[in-house]
């Protein structure tokens, strides 16, 4: 029986709003949103937050010459590791950047034009010496970065717009969900959409339940939520990520416990793990 071929997510960060250090955020970690993807032998970035500097120093040691990242989007906790990320100033490396929530006010080049420069970064892209290929596309496209990859996309409820990602490969898939607001007592369709049946999704988990009403309009949304998305959609598993930057590593542990009484396959993400499907 011939194995099926390698999918697997690593966290290189799971926090939201500002990387965080400290003896109490050692067991999940505090760098922000950054996730790497392996369909096969092909490379997949989700964002370029604070764990994009690791993550680019093992892809680069790796010799890795080719790979794709995806913005959810680009606020300042998503690509705040984009200028350390190591394949960038790699001169034999290939690397196709893509954004799908800016429309037609940005596009996916000026975008990075205008977060690498001064007075905000010493140097631009063009001292990257990677071959970089930035593309746009619209919420909601079907995208086919390799064959045999499946990528859904859909819009999520947040300020300035995000996208959520579904990937399909070898019969398996994988949602990646975060920067989206709920509206308490609603399953939002597009997020529906994306997690049918999925293999494992990745979920916003930013705020609690209780404490939506306080950071209403600032575009997160609770493990809470994330379960009753799971059990509505037939998910396999659902991980929390974009925890939030004050959520200690006790915290973090207790709602893990709580969510498993609810749905076994949920769990916190934490920094460096590893899943396969």
């Amino acid at each position: 029986m011939t194995a099926q071929p390698k999918f697997q997510l690593k966290l290189w960060g799971a926090r939201g709003g500002l990387p965080v250090s400290g003896p109490q955020f050692q067991k999940f970690g505090g760098n922000t949103t950054c996730i790497e993807m392996r369909c096969g032998e092909h490379v997949i970035m989700f964002d370029a937050g604070s764990g994009a500097l690791a993550a680019g120093q093992a892809l680069a040691a790796e010799g890795c010459k080719e790979l794709t990242l995806y913005f959810t989007h680009t606020h300042y906790d998503h690509v705040c590791g984009l200028p350390f990320f190591k394949p960038m100033y790699c001169g034999q490396s290939q690397l196709k950047m893509w954004s799908g929530h800016m429309g037609p006010a940005m596009t996916t080049r000026q975008m990075l034009s205008e977060f690498m420069r001064k007075p905000f970064f010493p140097i631009g892209p063009d001292y990257c010496s990677a071959g970089i290929d930035a593309r746009d596309f619209s919420a909601g496209d079907v995208l086919t970065p390799y064959p045999g990859v499946t990528i859904r996309t859909g819009m999520l409820n947040h300020p300035g717009n995000a996208v959520g990602y579904r990937v399909e490969f070898g019969g398996r898939s994988i949602a990646i969900i975060t920067d989206t607001e709920h509206e308490p007592g609603t399953l939002d369709p597009n997020v529906l959409r994306l997690i049918d049946k999925v293999d494992l999704f990745l979920y916003d988990a930013t705020f609690l339940d209780e404490e939506m009403a306080t950071f209403k309009g600032f575009g997160h949304s609770s493990w809470q939520q994330a379960v009753r998305l799971a059990q509505a959609a037939g998910a396999k598993q659902v991980g929390f990520i974009h925890h939030s930057f004050n959520r200690t590593d006790a915290e973090l542990t207790a709602i893990e416990r709580a969510a498993k009484r609810q749905f076994p396959g949920a769990f916190c993400g934490r920094d460096l793990q590893v899943i396969e499907v």
